[in-house]
């Protein structure tokens, strides 16, 4: 199915699956076995101009929006989404510039992102603030005109690879969530240092680090917006980047697929190839099926968050929640379908396993997305009602 794409989103999508074959697919259990991060892929992911696939034209980017997001990181996870992670990680951190940045800080920092020249990052989570977003200790004071950061963020991707990083702190404590504000912090600000690097169960090309800010100062004019929209800033993120955790789902899925039913063919017990027991067969029908319904979702979704609607947090939550849940499900169908040699590491889909996990948790838990999608039905009905 070509989901009525277009001649460029079909570049893109070429582009990418290019990539992902011969650059990242020959690599991929090394740089899973080593913890090491792709450093050499993503300069030739910056070299093909992916970097600025989101960021507006004027400010040396594609201007492209959350479908040619989704195209492009579907394919780079359907050969490993620590990879594909540490790329989208970087829109992640550019989104709250992009949404709500002033003209100077757009001018000042997009062009760096999109040239591939800098990686960006997002940090929200602390140890006391996952799920509970309001539950903020990093704080921001304004100090003549400075503002000076005190505290931690934690499981930060791209932490300590990143030079430009978008964080939420709380500038009025009184005032709760609505007392949060977000800011742009620089590698090399005084005051700003890496903590622990986290070693993880699955995404290990991916760094995932501790932020710290022991009185880190940086400039008034790195207020994003203006204090006091840090928590819409982050939501607003959020709900723009959903899909694309959707779209690492939907290729990891994919990936996971190929391998399956590619193993079914020439697996034989009973001198039949395997794929011809109905058990079989019917595993792997359902595991394409849902894998196909994750990927029309997503599109779906995407292509309503392109259309500039307003009230996209119930579609966005949606499109990431039942991906991910499907990645997980075929995933662990795969390992399977290969029986021992799905649970040995000369198989791919050991890890595919491993890495589907994460995207059920980051960007918020699936608990959470089913929460938004259930406030969002409340409100509906309610006005129906």
């Amino acid at each position: 199915m070509d989901y009525f794409l277009t001649e460029e989103q079909i570049m893109i999508r070429d582009l990418c699956r290019q990539i992902a074959e011969e650059r990242i697919k020959p690599v991929r259990a090394e740089l899973d076995e080593k913890e090491q991060f792709p450093t050499e892929i993503l300069k030739a992911l910056a070299q093909a101009d992916l970097f600025g696939l989101i960021i507006p034209e004027q400010y040396g980017g594609l201007g492209g929006g959350c479908l040619e997001n989704c195209i492009a990181v579907e394919e780079l996870s359907r050969a490993c989404v620590g990879v594909s992670t540490s790329f989208a990680a970087s829109f992640l951190g550019a989104y709250p510039i992009i949404l709500f940045g002033s003209d100077a800080q757009k001018a000042k920092y997009l062009a760096r992102i999109a040239s591939g020249e800098t990686l960006a990052a997002f940090a929200l989570t602390e140890s006391a603030a996952g799920s509970d977003a309001g539950g903020i200790a990093t704080e921001a004071k304004l100090v003549g005109g400075e503002y000076v950061l005190k505290g931690s963020k934690q499981w930060i991707t791209n932490g300590g690879k990143a030079g430009i990083y978008t964080v939420i702190a709380i500038t009025d404590r009184a005032k709760g969530a609505r007392g949060a504000s977000a800011f742009i912090v620089e590698e090399g600000d005084p005051g700003f240092s890496y903590g622990k690097k986290e070693v993880k169960m699955g995404i290990r090309a991916s760094i995932t680090s501790e932020l710290i800010f022991n009185d880190c100062r940086i400039p008034a004019d790195r207020l994003i917006a203006r204090e006091g929209m840090g928590f819409v800033v982050a939501m607003r993120t959020l709900d723009k980047s959903r899909p694309g955790v959707g779209a690492q789902a939907v290729g990891l899925a994919q990936g996971a697929l190929d391998e399956a039913a590619a193993f079914a063919r020439t697996r034989k017990q009973f001198d039949k190839p395997i794929i011809t027991f109905q058990a079989v067969a019917h595993m792997l029908a359902d595991m394409a099926t849902k894998t196909e319904a994750a990927r029309a979702l997503v599109y779906s979704v995407a292509r309503f968050v392109d259309s500039d609607a307003k009230d996209i947090s119930k579609a966005s939550a949606m499109a990431k929640l039942m991906a991910t849940d499907a990645a997980m499900e075929v995933t662990t169908n795969a390992v399977q379908v290969l029986g021992g040699h799905g649970y040995m590491r000369d198989y791919p889909v050991e890890k595919m396993m491993r890495d589907a996990k994460i995207l059920q948790i980051y960007e918020g838990t699936n608990q959470i997305q089913r929460n938004v999608i259930g406030q969002e039905l409340n409100k509906e009905y309610g006005r129906k009602g």
